[in-house]
């Protein structure tokens, strides 16, 4: 069965043996996946093409490239869901990593079973859509089917998780939504980085639709898409 969370080629870029090999264990006998188990950073960049990959575990402290350069140059050319996995419990380095283009961030010490867990919201999210829905706001186009977002006509190049989150606020037009709540809606889960992963990604948001009005911060209350 390959449904959200099990089947399917999954990439871990860990060089910490004892983490590796855990999280392969337990992922392939638990959840069903064929896990490609790397520990440097170029040999993922490079597997990546070889193989129809459904997710990334990237850690951060690889030798050589580290986990950000290489989540820097995946997003280059994929879309594919991308966690986290470090050591680092600081805030920077959380919003570092979702600014680059990351989907979750997972701290260790961690348990392979919140990990999992953590994989299937997110595969829950990027593949679970109606593929007739299209969403419209003034100049803004999201199609569901087809994974695109125009301005105006204009492609616009959106992460994964930022395309959930556009089309939360795509479904919810004038309605102002709090930090809370699409936390909730987007990632669907209590998450390590807080309100604070909502603002970051609404700032990219904000960048990419090349309008900061697009979606207007409401003091003390959360934020709203205002259609142009």
């Amino acid at each position: 069965m390959t449904g959200a969370g099990t089947g399917g080629v999954l990439l871990l870029v860990e060089d910490d043996d004892a983490i590796g090999r855990l999280v392969k264990s337990y992922l392939e006998q638990q959840d069903g996946w064929n896990v490609l188990w790397l520990r440097t950073g170029e040999e993922a960049i490079a597997e990546l093409r070889r193989h129809p990959v459904r997710l990334v575990v990237l850690d951060i402290g690889l030798p050589g490239i580290d986990g950000f350069e290489v989540c820097r140059t995946l997003r280059a050319h994929s879309k594919v869901p991308i966690v986290m996995l470090t050591a680092r419990d600081e805030e920077p380095d959380r919003v570092a990593g979702l600014e680059l283009g990351a989907d979750d961030y997972v701290s260790k010490p961690f348990s392979p079973r919140e990990l999992a867990a953590r994989i299937k919201a997110i595969l829950r999210r990027a593949e679970h859509r109606d593929p007739a829905e299209v969403l419209v706001s003034g100049p803004i186009e999201l199609r569901r089917d087809e994974h695109d977002v125009t301005v105006d006509g204009s492609a616009v190049d959106l992460t994964s998780k930022e395309f959930d989150l556009l089309a939360c606020f795509l479904e919810h037009p004038g309605i102002v939504l709090s930090r809370e709540r699409l936390l909730d809606l987007v990632w669907g889960m209590t998450y390590p980085g807080g309100t604070r992963t909502v603002d970051v990604h609404v700032a990219q948001l904000r960048r990419k639709l090349g309008n900061p009005e697009s979606i207007r911060t409401v003091r003390g209350s959360g934020y709203k898409l205002v259609a142009a």
